[in-house]
């Protein structure tokens, strides 16, 4: 008797079970959709920009007679093109020195056009410079000038979308300076600072 009571009482407890209704379930909680983060774009380097630089020089001849280092400081200007992750530009230097040569001579400015193209890093800016450049100098009583080749490497590095600042070094070769028979190499290693616009 006990187990035919216990058998119906087990059935009485799990018919709503197999009734075939609705059962109802808890709802899920919603999760909002996580904002993402704004990224900036990328810096774009394409325009004008004009500045300054200053500098030291050290300018070494083939018959060690037309030697010497010194301070240099200048302008500067040029345009860039953003091409992506690439940049390419074209800049115009004048630097008036400060650099003896030897006891005979002084070298007084030197003006580039260079070709510059390199890789956007971040707000940084790291370019190779090719181009040529004219040298202005003073042996014993006579003026002298020569053109020549200038390359080397620099970068630059956004403070802002106005303003950057970076460094340069470039080597200057003149091949048989003014026709006086001895070839100068100057190695230049600039700061710059420039206004974009």
């Amino acid at each position: 008797m006990k187990t035919i009571a216990a058998f119906f009482a087990t059935i009485a407890l799990t018919a709503p079970a197999f009734a075939g209704g609705p059962v109802a379930v808890a709802d899920e909680p919603m999760i909002a959709p996580v904002a993402q983060a704004s990224v900036a774009p990328g810096l774009d380097w394409t325009g004008g920009y004009v500045g300054a630089q200053l500098g030291y020089g050290d300018v070494d001849s083939s018959t060690g007679a037309l030697e010497g280092s010194g301070w240099l400081g200048g302008v500067h200007a040029g345009y860039r093109w953003d091409l992506g992750n690439w940049v390419a530009g074209t800049e115009l230097t004048w630097d008036t020195t400060d650099i003896d040569l030897g006891t005979t001579g002084s070298l007084d400015d030197v003006m580039a056009l260079k070709l510059t193209a390199g890789r956007e890093i971040g707000n940084s800016l790291v370019y190779g410079a090719l181009g040529v450049a004219q040298a202005n100098a003073t042996v014993g009583t006579a003026d002298a000038s020569d053109n020549g080749i200038v390359f080397g490497v620099g970068f630059d590095y956004a403070v802002n979308d106005r303003w950057t600042v970076g460094g340069e070094v470039l080597e200057h070769q003149f091949n048989n300076f003014d026709g006086l028979g001895v070839d100068l190499d100057a190695t230049t290693v600039k700061a710059k600072v420039a206004l974009r616009f």
